[in-house]
């Protein structure tokens, strides 16, 4: 019973209670940002409500942040990747069956993080030309 239950919580209702917290956290900080406006509005007549609703704004990510965040994750997702095969690869050598846990499980993740982060890394680099070209200009 509890063999089939946990598969169940892991891969049905953990996903559903992560997307319904991020949800209502959301928004809650909508709803909070609304209130403070209002509140603002109606004890003083003279608020520039734009200024207001502007200064509650997230602040945005410059072209540079984003890129060296782009960076960051290429070389996270690509060294923990590489790691991984290279775990799979050894325990190959080691005459350690394919089919084997220990072989094919990090082969797998590794070889999608490694993926995901090459193409954060092509990404990086596409923009980085991209940036320096429209600077040029």
């Amino acid at each position: 019973m509890t063999q089939t239950l946990v598969p169940i919580f892991v891969c049905v209702v953990l996903p559903i209670a992560i997307v319904l917290i991020v949800s209502l956290a959301k928004m809650n900080a909508d709803n909070k940002r609304t209130q403070i406006i209002l509140k603002a509005i109606e004890a003083n007549r003279d608020v520039d409500t734009e200024k207001l609703i502007e200064s509650m704004k997230k602040p945005e990510k410059t072209a540079l942040q984003i890129l060296n965040l782009r960076l960051l994750r290429g070389c996270i997702f690509s060294l923990v990747g590489l790691g991984l095969v290279i775990v799979a690869v050894v325990g190959l050598l080691n005459d350690v069956p394919f089919a084997d846990d220990p072989v094919s499980v990090p082969l797998v993740f590794g070889s999608a993080s490694l993926t995901v982060g090459l193409s954060y890394l092509i990404v990086y680099f596409v923009t980085r030309r991209q940036l320096k070209s429209s600077e040029n200009d």
